[in-house]
């Protein structure tokens, strides 16, 4: 096998088919004994989106809204921005023949009751496997708080839900993930708003989520649920609201009915030349230039 070039690759003749031509030195090499292509173990890099549910809104008394949700914390390498006000993360490198596991995180589960109870935290969304040269991948987003109640706190999550009408403080967001929540006042009757991936959450307004292009299009993600105001944008919802699937939003504050939060969403972008196909889950798939953008709206596998 005559090597060409560094970029070009190695001259070689499948014994099987005869067949003479470039063989890519990334991707294949001649195995010399069995004079068959064979697929060779190289790295290359991931970007990603991972984003974790929402948490549920809070109640007070069947009459005034509670505290609405956190959003679920958002952590990506795409762009330049990621929760919390962080800069972006770094891009992951893996090994070929490497199984990447994803987890996408439910939203937070309704409040056990429109009178005087907390929201429920959303769940984590994750990305697990080995990295190149055998390090651990271990990427994991938090669930958004719960929505405070009228006289028990909000929760804290990767963004924070919105304080108690009980003039509560809003749960605390997580560095690198979200903002905390708003807080409460018994003089308005209103919990806070929910926090989000990109501020904090308002008076009554849930606080807006972080827009990732990490699809090729802009799209917001992990906005705060509204107490007795709008949800934030990226999937807040409104008072009286879910959050919406697969965006992270908060679940909007409880007034005559629970709600709950959206569910989270994991995405990844790689180079088309390096996807092999190989997904479980049943994933989005999708190009963008020169780019394949996987979108994980269930958990599911990816094998490098």
């Amino acid at each position: 096998m005559k090597k060409v070039s560094s970029n070009s690759g190695y001259i070689g003749i499948d014994k099987r088919s005869a067949r003479v031509g470039i063989i890519s030195a990334k991707k294949h090499e001649l195995d010399r004994k069995s004079g068959r292509l064979v697929r060779t173990l190289y790295n290359y890099e991931i970007d990603y989106l991972v984003v974790a549910g929402g948490g549920s809104g809070g109640s007070v008394n069947n009459i005034y809204f509670g505290g609405g949700g956190g959003a679920g914390g958002l952590r990506t390498s795409y762009g330049s921005t990621s929760g919390g006000g962080s800069s972006a993360e770094s891009s992951i490198e893996v090994n070929t023949n490497t199984i990447i596991t994803v987890t996408v995180g439910a939203g937070g589960s309704p409040a056990g009751s429109t009178t005087n109870t907390t929201g429920q935290n959303g769940s984590n969304s994750s990305i697990t496997g080995t990295l190149n040269g055998g390090g651990s991948l271990n990427i994991v987003s938090l669930g958004g708080g719960g929505g405070g109640a009228n006289t028990t706190n909000a929760l804290s999550g990767g963004s924070g839900g919105g304080g108690m009408e009980s003039t509560g403080n809003g749960g605390q967001g997580t560095v690198g993930q979200g903002y905390a929540g708003g807080q409460g006042s018994e003089g308005a009757n209103r919990g806070g708003g929910g926090g989000g991936a990109g501020a904090v959450g308002g008076a009554s307004a849930g606080g807006d989520g972080l827009a990732v292009s990490i699809t090729g299009t802009s799209v917001t993600y992990a906005g705060g649920g509204g107490s007795n105001g709008a949800g934030g944008a990226g999937g807040g919802g409104n008072n009286g609201q879910n959050g919406i699937v697969n965006t992270g939003g908060g679940g909007g504050g409880v007034g005559t009915s629970t709600t709950t939060g959206g569910s989270g969403v994991v995405i990844l972008r790689m180079n088309t030349s390096n996807y092999t196909g190989t997904v479980t889950g049943d994933p989005t798939v999708t190009t963008d230039g020169n780019d394949t953008v996987l979108k994980f709206t269930f958990s599911g596998t990816y094998t490098t």
